[in-house]
């Protein structure tokens, strides 16, 4: 029976130890937070197409969005239509993340082009979608 203590008593420490070091971890990689809303007219049967420098991160649908933490620095965000039967060309900003930031965007289709564009969301309006 000593034993069977024992070894729990060893299983608990390096749960704790193997705690305590993932969050020392996430403490130091300070990071944003990056939220992009695709507007209601975007079209039923089209997303909007997210990319992170270069790396597709999303394809917001209706009524999904995207919100993730992203590392501090430039990031170069693009967005496109998905699927794109009328060959537009993406867009892209560039943002550069500061830690604790959050950044909101809205995903916008206007013509034959999409586009991001940062929130004019009011406080309340904001609240009212949970962000």
């Amino acid at each position: 029976m000593r034993t069977l203590t024992s070894y729990v008593s060893r299983f608990l420490l390096i749960l704790i130890f193997f705690s305590a070091v993932s969050v020392a971890n996430a403490a130091a990689k300070p990071g944003g937070r990056l939220i992009v809303i695709r507007v209601a007219n975007f079209g039923w049967n089209l997303a909007a197409n997210l990319k992170i420098n270069g790396q597709t991160v999303a394809n917001i649908v209706q009524g999904r969005r995207y919100d993730h933490r992203i590392p501090a620095g430039p990031h170069v965000l693009t967005v496109s239509v998905v699927p794109n039967l009328q060959s537009s060309q993406p867009t892209s900003i560039t943002l550069n993340v500061r830690p604790g930031g959050t950044y909101i965007f809205t995903a916008l289709w206007d013509s034959d082009h999409v586009y991001l564009r940062p929130t004019t969301l009011s406080p309340a309006e904001m609240a009212k979608l949970g962000l």
